[in-house]
């Protein structure tokens, strides 16, 4: 049994008639006789919504009891998406049953608000869908060891889409957003951004980690580890999309291409802060620092910091913006303890080049810095690796910079070029 798993994102079930539209799209694929897992995103704004809400109570405390009760709210909106599709697909004449990431075995681990998805049972999908059913699945969430219900965090349902691909055996996961695939820029940013057919799932995971949205890093890391390829396609219309695999007939380049473009995309990411934790001393509290952003499960980038014979200790690093709240105050006690400080920017924006074999031409990484420094974009915090070239810019030049770089690396499409 060949099960098909899609998702479907917030805005593509955005209002009545969309979910209707996606219900005939299912049910097309049921009609054909193909097992279909249905992973669905609360719908257009209620996420944002529910978050109102809670903020409409009072000045609640940070703690794991509110957080709690916060991942408690937000999956009636990924659950209330399940259930109403589930009856369109009836009124389509087509057997579905929706189920709760609890109901779904959906086992996770972690705090609230940035779970990680342990183990799935699948008996019970397993037995709706050998009974003709389509099961639709609330995305985004699970639950732990004590049966709490915990949120994924970012991209949630684009992981419990793909955790349920690899759990069924599933070869592919469908991903349809409101974007019909991946770009080499954000097109809204860049009108001849290209799209990309396909793309290695370890070039994707950097991409999404450094800001392009269509697809969450851990979901795309997840596809690679479980070998699921992610079909990312428009839930408007039938374009082919972007496939994210790594292809079995893939050949290597050419020797004499080797001085070819490596540079296939440019992103960026608004979701920045930069922070600089000093003391007094010479001190070195690196490890403390990196093990209180690691309990709290916040990814960090552009790691810099003092050496050995230098009479302050200083480390700076860039988190997501929507993580601070996290681990600020917990950074700013063990500072304290050292007689020292932490600085916050939120200024400041990521632009990144996304290739291959970036480390390995270091003139690329001096190209994207002497382009921004000509048009008098500041920049701050370089990071290269084999496959990714970041920088900080001053969030209101972010634009100006990825159009810039778009151009400087001539990866708009050619007939628009």
């Amino acid at each position: 049994m060949v099960v098909l798993v899609q998702k479907y994102g917030g805005s593509s079930l955005s209002t009545m008639d969309k979910v209707r539209a996606v219900a005939a799209r299912v049910a097309t694929e049921h009609r054909a006789g193909r097992p279909t897992v249905v992973v669905v995103s609360a719908r257009g704004d209620t996420t944002d919504e529910l978050l109102r809400l809670a903020g409409d109570i009072g000045d609640l405390p940070e703690n794991q009891a509110t957080a709690r009760e916060l991942d408690h709210l937000l999956v009636t909106g990924e659950c209330a998406s399940a259930a109403l599709l589930a009856m369109a697909l009836h009124c389509l004449d087509v057997p579905a049953v929706s189920l709760s990431g609890r109901q779904a075995g959906i086992q996770v681990t972690g705090r609230h608000g940035a779970g990680v998805v342990d183990a799935i049972d699948t008996g019970r999908i397993n037995q709706l869908l050998d009974a003709g059913n389509v099961v639709v699945v609330g995305g985004f969430h699970g639950v732990n060891d004590v049966g709490d219900m915990i949120t994924l965090g970012r991209g949630g349902s684009d992981t419990t889409a793909v955790a349920l691909a690899a759990a069924v055996g599933a070869q592919e996961c469908e991903i349809y957003t409101d974007v019909d695939g991946v770009y080499t820029a954000d097109p809204r940013i860049v009108p001849t951004a290209r799209k990309v057919s396909s793309i290695n799932p370890g070039v994707m995971a950097e991409m999404a980690f450094a800001g392009a949205g269509v697809l969450h890093s851990r979901a795309v890391e997840l596809a690679a580890m479980r070998q699921v390829a992610v079909h990312v396609r428009s839930s408007t219309g039938a374009d082919l999309g972007t496939v994210v695999a790594r292809l079995d007939d893939e050949t290597p380049a050419p020797v004499q291409l080797e001085n070819g473009n490596p540079v296939l995309a440019v992103t960026h990411d608004l979701d920045v802060a930069r922070v600089l934790v000093s003391s007094s001393g010479r001190t070195d509290f690196a490890t403390e620092v990196l093990d209180i952003l690691a309990r709290n499960s916040v990814p960090v980038d552009l790691i810099a910091r003092s050496g050995p014979h230098e009479d302050e200790f200083r480390m700076g690093f860039t988190v997501r913006r929507s993580d601070l709240a996290e681990v600020q105050q917990s950074l700013e006690r063990a500072a304290a303890d050292r007689d020292g400080a932490v600085r916050v920017d939120e200024s400041v924006a990521k632009v990144s080049l996304i290739g291959m074999g970036l480390l390995s031409r270091p003139t690329y990484v001096a190209r994207m810095l002497g382009a921004l420094s000509t048009a008098d974009i500041p920049t701050s915090w370089v990071f290269t690796s084999q496959v990714r070239a970041s920088v900080t810019v001053p969030r209101d030049r972010v634009a100006a910079a990825v159009r810039l770089l778009h151009t400087e690396f001539d990866l708009a499409e050619k007939e628009a070029a």
